[in-house]
């Protein structure tokens, strides 16, 4: 069995990351943006190592949103291409180090091909315990909700539950999310300080950190200062201070 690193205090259970930066990285070198994308596929291959390594039980990575089937059709159908490509190349060693892995977001967009090497992937690594690494592909937030609430909707219309019954909780039974605790840090990276429709009801008291440095360049010294920034902050749920340390206060 493999034996799991201890999360040391301040470490964050959850951590979720919009991988942002590719195309202006290849820019910046003259490289077509595609270029950007491979060598960001490196940049997350070293931060799950990292998140592994020091604790952290879920990582979910923003690959590809809903809107990004907007971009250039022979940009898309490279990021798909690699995508396949990476599923097989890092599948030995997700299975080795014991991560799990799940992809959440809108299947039915993608070729029978992909669908079937993601649903293979799910599949060999379904039993693995050291971490959820969670990929975020053709994901949007606003379809999440959409999607959670015409289900609860649908139910009510067949009587199987009553208005009065939708609440909180059973509509996050029903986000790509289920079984998953809300991240607790945020990271976007490539200097944008927005979160671009990823996971919008699950972020709702998470932790943000936005880093200027492009994707590509994302190392675990960049990793490990964002961890240091979510360690010194107080997370209050709404509480008061004073209650969060035992006294009183209004």
């Amino acid at each position: 069995m493999i034996q799991a690193p201890v999360r040391t205090p301040g470490t964050p259970y959850h951590v979720a990351v919009i991988m942002d930066g590719n195309g202006r990285w290849a820019r910046a070198r003259h490289l077509p943006r595609t270029e950007g994308h491979r060598q960001g596929v490196n940049a997350a291959r070293a931060v799950v190592r990292a998140c592994a390594s020091r604790g952290v039980k879920v990582l979910t990575l923003f690959a590809f949103s809903s809107e990004n089937w907007r971009r250039p059709h022979q940009e898309v159908g490279t990021l798909m291409e690699l995508f396949v490509r990476s599923i097989r190349r890092e599948l030995p060693e997700l299975e080795e180090k014991g991560i799990r892995l799940r992809f959440i977001g809108d299947r039915e967009a993608f070729s029978q091909r992909l669908q079937a090497r993601m649903a293979e992937a799910e599949q060999r690594t379904r039993d693995n315990t050291l971490m959820e690494l969670v990929v975020a592909v053709s994901y949007g937030g606003r379809w999440d909700i959409t999607r959670a609430a015409a289900t609860l909707a649908d139910q009510v219309r067949h009587g199987s539950m009553t208005p009065e019954q939708i609440t909180p909780e059973a509509l996050e039974e029903q986000l790509s999310t289920k079984g998953l605790p809300d991240p607790d840090l945020f990271i976007r990276t490539g200097g944008e300080k927005r979160v671009s429709n990823f996971l919008l009801w699950q972020l709702a008291y998470t932790e943000l950190f936005f880093s200027d440095v492009l994707w590509p360049d994302f190392s675990e010294d960049d990793l490990v200062q964002a961890f240091d920034c979510f360690a010194g902050r107080q997370r209050r749920f709404g509480h008061i201070q004073e209650q969060l340390v035992g006294g009183s206060g209004a």
